[in-house]
This record gives structure tokens, C-alpha cells and sequence, in this order.
């Protein structure tokens, strides 16, 4: 095995390291997220309330991404990777402590500092791709890149789902504080294989980018970082507190039924992500431009409509149903945006472009998150549904400006 990657080339080996990093963190970050739910539920906490306590995680990913594109194009991406590393383990041993000091401000806290860690890590694995895929394929380069971020992207989701499995099964075995050891200990591993493996140089502008450079100049990045705020908003608005809710006070699912139901859901959301340039078209040679992503954001707009129609005449079935119809054609929409983001990024500095278009992702979720528990509180899961039908009808508008394939 150890021979078998000595003889892959300097980019395949950095690619490999690159996705183990943000394998082994993906898997800390959805275990965390279970443990904190999970725990925090035991002591009492509403559904709303242990939403609220991810707000940080997602307002500081806003913030994250928009100085983390210029600080992995001025240091290095490697040094924003590590430092990703660092802040997770730091927020895990933030929860360490007693009992006693595990107040909702405190862990509110450690999830700021691991939303950062989130989006440094996820930022400077998907911007070395762009300078890892010059390693072509039978000179396809293009293809090459969309194959590595679609892998990339829905490898993340697999292991997302992996991880709330991961943090119920460790929570059950070694308890809230020794489940937390366990990951501290594995992640500080990769972090040291890290610092010793990856290279120095990897991701770093030519030229150092100023500050005032964060906000992308390119009209096709501008665009599609739009259509992708409203992408995830459409998703999160009744995914993140309006369908777990739902689905444990009016179908009465357990917790642990509700968990194992979005966590199935995440990781066959995942292997629909890694299969999307093989379902898009890649096999004929085609690549996505704007008009593809037009179509798809039109096919998924759709489906919360038909949910809302339909929950009047069988609300177990259409909801179940449509979920799986939205999780696949959602993942593809999110796997064509990962690739064009990639592809669309200036050579030089491409994490300053990325940065800036999942600046718009964050933001996305961060809306969906507080949109969420609010319209679901006051009206109701259908007005979420209806809201993520509107989002995704902007993001179809918006697709309508991104560049398309010249003739």
C-alpha cells in the first residue's frame, strides 16, 4: 500500500492528503453536531434552542470565508488547512470541561471557533484543487477538475452522515467527555501528518493579494455566488429545525429515529454528489456550464411546491417521498455549483474567489438556519416549504446570467 502511493505523482499525493484532511475533519464536525444536539436535548433543551446554539457556527462561516480566501492566497493553503486543524481541536477541548461550565454561552463559544475551523479547512481543500488538477487526464483538464471536486464535495456529505452515527455511537459508549477525547486524539494525529506531509507553497498568489480584494470582481464568480446563497437557503429554511420538528411532534419519530433518518439522508446525498458528472453528462464528454445549471435549479424547484400540494393527502408519503427527489436533485445543483466555482476561479489566488463565493454559501445557511425556526414556530412547515420554492426560483433567475459553453 505504502509503495503503491510513493509511485502516484506529487499532485496525486497531495490530492489524497488534502482529502484526508478534510475527511477526518468532516467526520469530527457532523460527530460534534451529534453529540451537542444529542446532549443538550438529555439536559432539556427545545429543538429551536439547540438550533440556536449552531448560530455562531454559521454567522462566523460567513466571516470565515471572506478573510480565509485572502489569508490561504497570501500564507499558503496549506498553513489555512492547519490552522482549520488546530481550531477544531481547540473547540473540542473547549467541551472538556465540567459539566458544571457547559452553559449554552460557553458551547455557543466552541462552535464559533469550529465554524471557523470548518470553513478554513473546507475552503483551502476545495481552492488546492484547482492547482491540483493540472495533473490532466488524457488532457482533459476540465473534466479532470470536475471529477475531483464532485469526489471531493460528495465524499464530505458521506462522511457528514458518517460522523452523527460516529458522535450517537460514542456518546452511547464512552459517554459526552470521553467521546470527545477520542476525536481530539484522532484529529490531532492528522493535524501532526499534516504539518510533516503537505506542501509549503501550495495554493500561495504570486502576487500578495490586499484586503480590499476580498470581494470578487469576476461577474460570473458574483453570479453564481448568489444563486448558491439562495441554493442552501432554500434547503436549510425547513431542513435544519422545521423538518426534525416536524417529524418528531406530528409523524411521532424518537430522536434517535429522526437522527438516523437525516443522517441516512446526508450520506446517500453525499454518493449522489460524487456520481454527478457521471448523471450531468460527463460520459458523452460534456462539461456544465450556466445553462445546465438552469436546469437543474428549474427541476428542484418544483419539488417543495409539490410537497406543500401534497401534504393535504398524505403527509408521511409525500413528505418522505419528495425529501429523497430533493436530496438527489439538490446534490446535483450543489455538486455543478462546487465545479463552477473551481473552474470560474482566477488561476492565481483561486481561494480568494472561493472564499468569497462559500462567504455567500455561509451566508445562505445562516439565513435558511434563523428562517427556519422562525417560520416554522410561526406558521408552520408548509410557509417554509413554500419560502424554499421562492429561494429556488431566484436561483433559477440568477443561473440564467452565468456563462454558457461558446459554440
Amino acid at each position: 500500500m505504502i509503495g503503491a502511493i510513493s509511485n502516484l505523482s506529487a499532485e496525486v499525493r497531495q490530492y489524497l492528503l488534502v482529502t484526508g484532511n478534510y475527511w477526518a475533519f468532516t467526520l469530527t464536525d457532523g460527530a460534534l453536531r451529534m453529540l451537542v444536539v444529542l446532549h443538550f436535548h438529555q439536559l432539556g433543551y427545545s429543538p429551536l434552542e439547540i438550533a440556536l446554539l449552531f448560530l455562531f457556527y454559521e454567522f462566523f462561516g460567513v466571516v470565515t470565508n471572506l478573510v480565509g480566501g485572502w489569508l490561504g492566497a497570501r500564507i499558503g493553503l496549506n498553513k489555512t488547512m492547519n490552522i482549520g486543524l488546530s481550531l477544531q481541536v481547540i473547540a473540542l477541548l473547549m467541551l472538556t470541561v465540567p459539566a458544571s461550565m457547559l452553559t449554552v454561552p460557553w458551547v455557543m463559544a466552541a462552535q464559533a471557533l469550529s465554524g471557523i475551523a470548518k470553513d478554513l479547512n473546507k475552503m483551502s481543500a476545495k481552492s488546492s484543487v484547482k492547482q491540483l488538477a493540472k495533473a490532466k487526464v488524457d488532457g482533459q483538464v476540465e473534466g479532470h477538475l470536475y471529477k475531483l471536486v464532485a469526489l471531493l464535495t460528495g465524499s464530505k456529505n458521506t462522511l457528514k452522515g458518517v460522523g452523527f452515527f460516529l458522535g450517537g455511537t460514542l456518546l452511547t459508549l464512552a459517554g459526552f467527555a470521553g467521546a470527545v477525547w477520542i476525536m481530539i486524539g484522532g484529529l490531532s494525529l492528522v493535524l501532526l501528518m499534516s504539518l510533516i506531509k503537505l506542501k509549503e507553497d501550495l495554493g500561495k498568489a504570486k502576487n500578495k493579494p490586499k484586503f480590499s480584494e476580498v470581494f470578487s470582481t469576476s461577474p460570473a464568480v458574483n453570479k453564481l455566488s448568489a444563486a448558491r446563497l439562495f441554493l442552501f437557503g432554500a434547503r436549510d429554511i425547513w431542513f435544519v429545525v422545521a423538518l426534525p420538528v416536524y417529524l418528531s411532534s406530528v409523524f411521532g419519530w424518537d430522536h434517535w429515529a429522526v437522527g438516523g433518518f437525516l443522517a441516512s439522508w446526508v450520506i446517500a446525498y453525499g454518493f449522489v454528489q460524487a456520481a454527478a458528472p457521471w448523471i450531468t453528462g460527463r460520459r458523452s464528454g460534456k462539461h456544465p456550464d450556466g445553462i445546465s445549471a438552469l436546469r437543474w435549479a428549474l427541476a428542484l424547484t418544483a419539488i417543495p411546491a409539490l410537497i406543500t400540494v401534497g401534504l393535504e393527502w398524505s403527509p408521511q408519503l409525500i413528505l418522505l417521498g419528495g425529501l429523497v427527489l430533493f436530496g438527489v436533485l439538490f446534490a446535483i445543483n450543489s455538486s455543478l455549483h462546487s465545479y463552477l466555482i473551481v473552474s470560474y476561479a482566477k488561476e492565481d489566488g483561486a481561494s480568494m474567489d472561493v472564499g468569497f463565493y462559500y462567504m455567500a454559501n455561509a451566508a445562505g445557511r445562516l439565513i435558511g438556519t434563523l428562517l427556519s425556526g422562525w417560520m416554522f414556530q410561526a406558521y408552520g412547515l408548509e410557509a417554509c416549504l413554500w419560502v424554499s420554492a421562492l429561494f429556488l426560483l431566484i436561483t433559477s433567475g440568477l443561473s440564467l446570467a452565468l456563462p454558457r459553453h461558446r459554440t
